[in-house]
């Protein structure tokens, strides 16, 4: 893990995350993911519309999950990520998925992201995302 923070966020099962076995189809795993991202930038006071509006844009370059346990339908998941490794113009978070009610490890993954412009020209991260990155707030910033 990285030294920044490690956010936490839950999720309910809803039945169309569900596939004919009656578990979480494997790509609702990925949209958890964006879920946990999401939230980790909002706990650190980062909109991210405000930085597309600036030309500043994160797209996932490359994505990993592993698969260790199902989830159901009803089942209450908490979402945990983080930010496990800043590099001048990506960063990649970490991800793990857990059953709520015993902590049982559902899935793991990560994310790989390129910082881009609005052209879509790889660039350096701004110095104030690189900040949120490495576990600042925004608000400190300001």
């Amino acid at each position: 893990m990285s030294s920044g923070p490690v956010i936490e966020t839950q999720l309910r099962v809803r039945y169309a995350e569900t596939d004919a076995m009656s578990i979480v189809y494997h790509t609702n795993y990925i949209v958890w993911f964006e879920v946990g991202r999401g939230e980790y930038f909002w706990q650190q006071g980062m909109n991210y519309a405000d930085w597309e509006r600036q030309g500043v844009y994160f797209p996932v370059s490359e994505v990993s999950a592993r698969f260790l346990a199902p989830a159901h339908y009803g089942d209450l998941v908490t979402v945990r990520a983080w930010v496990q490794e800043v590099r001048s113009r990506e960063a990649t978070f970490a991800y793990e998925v857990l059953l709520a009610e015993t902590g049982q490890q559902l899935a793991t993954g990560w994310t790989k992201h390129l910082c881009v412009d609005s052209e879509g020209q790889v660039v350096i991260i701004p110095s104030r995302l690189r900040k949120v990155l490495e576990g600042g707030s925004e608000h400190e910033q300001k």
